[in-house]
């Protein structure tokens, strides 16, 4: 019988251990947490799960002891050592904790190898900085000059700096809480992050509607930059000599549209790293020329670095407002980036954060030289001047049209179309993966190519709808993109603090408390400023006539 017992202990590398309706996972022969000490001074290790109740030891894993999933007895027996070698499926990555070296079977959904998000786990540092650059550069950065002519030269470059060094490190926490060692689980979505630590009524009345405004609503804004643009390089090309009958406005979006269709076909966010790798070149390229172009033209005559007054202080100090959160705007893509590090591998030895962090500090380095340099000689070349509505994107043409070659008008142009393609498929990402996971929630399997299809077309032109019924949509964005300021600067450090719990007072709980509430305050002021822009200036309805 010991001998027949000794038999059963031995662990290869390709025993698997079955539960249920789980794919098939490899046996650890790493030691228990605890055991008796003479059993470790002879090198014993954890065996296989035991099921039989009656075992005379009576030890299990404290770790796993409170586990729902299982009930662990764990004998210490003399087996040899053998080398393991990882079978692990790519969506199922457990961390190195004690739970793990117990033999740990990490609560996971089978399902997300299914998913867009999480159908691919191969991801790496550079993935990442393609994805982060593409998300992390859009048409809002183009505004930033704007923001300058009521705060002026101190205040404009002070405000831009904090709130980058902000997003910045909530940024990080995001990436820190993608892994949690105490539950071995990854939270492969922000909203899956936040139900799981705030529960689904606060997600659904905090989370859900600025999560899908930051990927629905922007990908609706991309059919109207994208489409304007298409329609004036066309118009730079052919000039006034063209004879041919140019397509309307709704027609250019179709057209964007039809082109962000076609290619949100590429099944999963791995598959698209070489789009996003287009649109981040593309985006530095359109940034880079704008602010070149306004350097070497020169200062324009008559301009004023006088912050602009208001007739009232109320006026003003919505003014200031609204330059806050002009700033604000310029950082995005934090609702994604759980997203993009969910198709990173992840192990005890190489957790996910490593390589995700990586790729992080690179697209913001390169971010920054964009974005500074843009703001920067964006307000010196044109001070109070430059339009509000556009910015940099309007002034270009406005002051430079005629006495800049049309290459370049052209090719900033260009460059605007193929971001706004490239980054219709990434923010569009989470809308594809939401859709999907109902169809397999419903039916428990994959979902087909042909749905698949049919649902990120409906989807693309869906927005498309939207885009031409309300071409107004943009005079709410300052309310609406306050709803959505906490997913950026609020929401990660409130995370932190229930998920981590760090010692009352604390620095890192005195600045996250400090930096969670000036976040939901700022939310509340922009949104205010929002209402009061809406009433003062009111809104030109225009159902189904987009400019």
């Amino acid at each position: 019988m010991a001998e027949s017992n000794q038999r059963e202990l031995d662990i290869h590398d390709d025993e698997f251990i079955e539960v249920g309706d789980f794919s098939a996972i490899p046996v650890s022969t790493a030691s228990p947490p605890e055991i008796d000490s003479a059993a470790q001074d002879h090198g014993a290790s954890a065996p296989p799960m035991q099921t039989d109740q009656s075992n005379p030891s009576g030890m299990s894993s404290p770790s796993l002891s409170e586990k729902p999933l299982l009930n662990l007895s764990i004998v210490p027996v003399n087996i040899r050592r053998v080398t393991p070698r990882s079978h692990t499926p790519n969506f199922f990555t457990p961390l190195g904790s004690p739970i793990r070296r117990a033999i740990q079977l990490t609560k996971f959904d089978p399902q997300d190898a299914w998913l867009p998000i999480t159908e691919s786990r191969n991801g790496n540092a550079y993935y990442a900085a393609f994805h982060s650059l593409c998300s992390g550069i859009g048409i809002p950065a183009l505004v930033l000059p704007v923001s300058f002519t009521v705060l002026g030269w101190t205040w404009g470059i002070i405000s831009l700096t904090v709130a980058f060094i902000w997003q910045l490190y909530t940024l990080w926490l995001l990436v820190k809480l993608h892994e949690s060692k105490e539950t071995g689980m990854r939270y492969s979505r922000y909203l899956q992050l936040f139900s799981s630590t705030f529960g689904d009524k606060m997600k659904n009345i905090f989370a859900v509607f600025p999560i899908y405004y930051l990927s629905g609503g922007t990908c609706c804004a991309l059919i109207i930059v994208g489409g304007s643009s298409m329609k004036l390089f066309y118009e730079i090309l052919c000039g006034h000599e063209c004879t041919s009958k140019p397509l309307t406005t709704v027609e250019w979006y179709l057209v964007f549209t039809c082109a962000a269709v076609v290619l949100s076909q590429l099944p999963n966010l791995n598959s698209i790293a070489g789009v996003s790798l287009i649109g981040a070149i593309t985006a530095i390229g359109y940034c880079t020329i704008m602010w070149l172009v306004a350097v070497t033209e020169g200062r324009l005559d008559g301009v004023s670095y006088d912050p602009k007054k208001e007739n009232s202080n109320t006026a003003m100090i919505f003014s200031i407002l609204n330059s806050l959160g002009i700033i604000a705007f310029a950082f995005k893509g934090h609702n994604l980036t759980l997203e993009i590090q969910a198709t990173m591998p992840s192990s005890d030895k190489k957790p996910s954060h490593v390589p995700m962090w990586r790729g992080v500090k690179i697209a913001y380095f390169i971010i920054a030289l964009c974005l500074f340099p843009l703001a920067i000689g964006g307000y010196w070349a044109y001070g109070h001047l430059i339009p509000p509505n556009g910015g940099m994107l309007t002034a270009i043409y406005q002051y430079h049209g005629r006495d800049t070659s049309k290459f370049i008008l052209a090719l900033t142009s260009l460059f605007i179309v193929v971001n706004a393609v490239s980054s219709f498929q990434i923010f569009g990402m989470p809308m594809f993966d939401d859709m999907e996971s109902k169809y397999i929630t419903r039916f428990n399997k994959p979902c087909p190519w042909w749905l698949r299809s049919i649902s990120r077309a409906m989807f693309g032109f869906g927005c498309f709808f939207i885009a031409v019924a309300i071409p107004f949509l943009g005079s709410f964005a300052g309310l609406i993109g306050g709803i959505a300021i906490p997913i950026t600067f609020a929401y990660p450090c409130f995370l932190w603090l229930k998920i981590k719990k760090p010692e009352k007072f604390s620095f890192m709980w005195l600045l996250n408390w400090t930096l969670g509430l000036l976040g939901t305050a700022l939310s509340v002021i922009l949104i205010a400023a929002g209402i009061y822009v809406v009433i003062d200036t009111g809104i030109q309805v225009s159902f189904f006539k987009p400019q």
